[in-house]
């Protein structure tokens, strides 16, 4: 409590900042979300196959990939400001164009232009939390704006059902398309770099900084991929995030299966709620258990580290979720799981801060996303083929979960804090 007193005596500008972060990543998944929760309205008004949608949202995964190294090297150009801007202003574009689109080629067009914009919102989160936090806040900040994410897809839902009732689908599109537009203004109101914030006090500032020295402000492309967190970040980001995409694209049916759910809210959807909820809470407990290990004395690196060891471990009974009694034991052992998930990718965003000169951080991160959602795509197919081949048999998959955790822990235990060494 002491650590906290302190932190919000020094300001409380850099918060205001992470407000918007946290409101930008759930905007980004309510318009990403959007989709899937119309598919049966729109598959009706058009005539869609389950080809016709599997390939619509193939284009979504393929702009979202090429659209993160592109974004990430974009924003460490010319600026977390004007580049974070500009695609929120796109990607709400792409989005209310949903509205205006009438064949299935027309929404493949809409979703690749909303993958490639929409890949900046992590690179764009990441780089300012560098920028705007401590090491010993930093994971704590990107379990608040990583909670945005599961906020967006329970608010998508619950927010969708009455814009169709009112307005249709059309209009649904151009309304969750302006969300974005009211982001813009607060954002080029409210956003500056920490030196040049009229509101940012002295205190703040040095409290911001922490005593870390200058950092080259640019360099070229060529030696980011030649640094060594680039690849220790990238080979254990690409093995753990495509979890979080098994878990949104496969967790109902895994439950409707198993326990012969309906599609009523008290069936399927309180089950949801809880999980991402429970998502929510584990990537700020997370984020606070490495922010409190610093505060205690413990270098940064090893706080992520250690932290992402406690997660690895809370993962583990995800092995006994299709064993489970009953529906609100498998969701137990499931929130747990997702839980442990957020809190590892809390300290993995710390981490790559910790580690990464500020002037290419968005850079490496766009660069190991890129590589994590094509590893993304390949994992949708491997789940589609493990399935098929096992009549649904989801044991195996809850089995294999755990162990890619412990390989990347591995791997970073034995890569991260070299990479701390390796000087520019």
């Amino acid at each position: 409590m002491q650590r906290i007193r302190e932190a919000l005596a020094a300001g409380r500008v850099r918060f205001s900042i992470l407000a918007l972060l946290f409101f930008a990543t759930a905007i980004n998944y309510i318009d990403r979300a959007a989709l899937g929760v119309m598919q049966p309205v729109l598959a009706k008004a058009m005539s869609w196959t389950a080809q016709d949608y599997a390939d619509i949202n193939f284009w979504f995964q393929l702009g979202y990939a090429l659209g993160f190294a592109a974004q990430g090297r974009f924003i460490d150009w010319i600026g977390v400001k004007r580049a974070f801007a500009l695609a929120v202003l796109l990607w709400s574009v792409a989005a209310a164009a949903h509205g205006l689109a009438a064949t299935a080629f027309g929404f493949m067009l809409c979703r690749f232009f909303l993958g490639v914009t929409e890949a900046a919102n992590f690179p764009a989160n990441v780089k300012t939390a560098r920028l705007w936090f401590p090491a010993g806040e930093r994971a704590l900040a990107a379990g608040v704006f990583n909670a945005g994410a599961t906020v967006g897809a329970m608010l998508t839902p619950a927010i969708l059902p009455l814009l169709l009732a009112a307005w249709g689908w059309q209009a649904a599109f151009l309304a969750i398309g302006t969300l974005g537009l009211f982001w813009f203004l607060a954002w080029m109101r409210s956003y500056h770099e920490p030196e040049a914030h009229p509101h940012l006090s002295p205190e703040e500032l040095r409290h911001i900084r922490g005593g870390e020295e200058e950092e080259p402000r640019h360099l070229p492309y060529s030696r980011v991929l030649r640094l060594r967190v680039t690849w220790s970040f990238t080979l254990a980001y690409s093995l753990t995030v495509p979890v979080f995409w098994f878990y949104l694209y496969w967790l109902a049916p895994f439950l409707n299966q198993q326990y012969q759910l309906g599609i009523r809210i008290d069936q399927i959807g309180l089950p949801l709620i809880v999980i991402y909820l429970s998502a929510d809470l584990g990537g700020i407990i997370g984020g606070g258990l490495s922010s409190f290990l610093i505060a205690r004395g413990m270098a940064p690196v090893r706080a992520r580290l250690v932290s992402m060891l406690v997660s690895a471990a809370g993962l583990t009974p995800i092995v006994a979720a299709s064993r489970a009694g009953s529906l609100w034991m498998a969701v137990a052992v499931i929130s747990v799981a997702l839980g442990a998930h957020q809190s590892w990718i809390t300290n993995m965003f710390g981490l790559l801060t910790d580690v990464t000169p500020k002037a290419v951080v968005a850079s490496v991160f766009g660069f190991g996303s890129m590589i994590a959602a094509v590893g993304g795509m390949f994992m949708t197919q491997i789940v589609g083929y493990v399935l098929t081949t096992t009549e649904n048999n989801y044991g195996m998959l809850f089995t294999l979960i755990p162990a890619t955790y412990w390989v990347a822990l591995a791997w970073m235990y034995g890569t991260a804090p070299r990479a701390v060494e390796e000087g520019l």
